[in-house]
């Protein structure tokens, strides 16, 4: 497992925490809080992307 740099896990909602961390390769990592070692993975750029289109309402239809 790389070593990954964790931030505080983010809550929305009851329990829906989540974590983001990077690692020194410029790698970028999503996982639910507690269970960082099955997370997602991409870099840096990727997971940017990811989170503008959510906050300009592009997943609002997953909900």
């Amino acid at each position: 497992m790389p070593d990954i740099a964790w931030e505080a896990p983010y809550c929305a909602e009851g329990n829906n925490c989540f974590r983001i961390g990077t690692d020194t390769d410029g790698n970028a990592y999503i996982a639910v809080a507690g269970q960082e070692d099955a997370y997602l993975t991409d870099s840096r750029e990727a997971l940017r992307a990811l989170i503008q289109d959510i906050k300009a309402g592009k997943a609002d239809h997953l909900l």
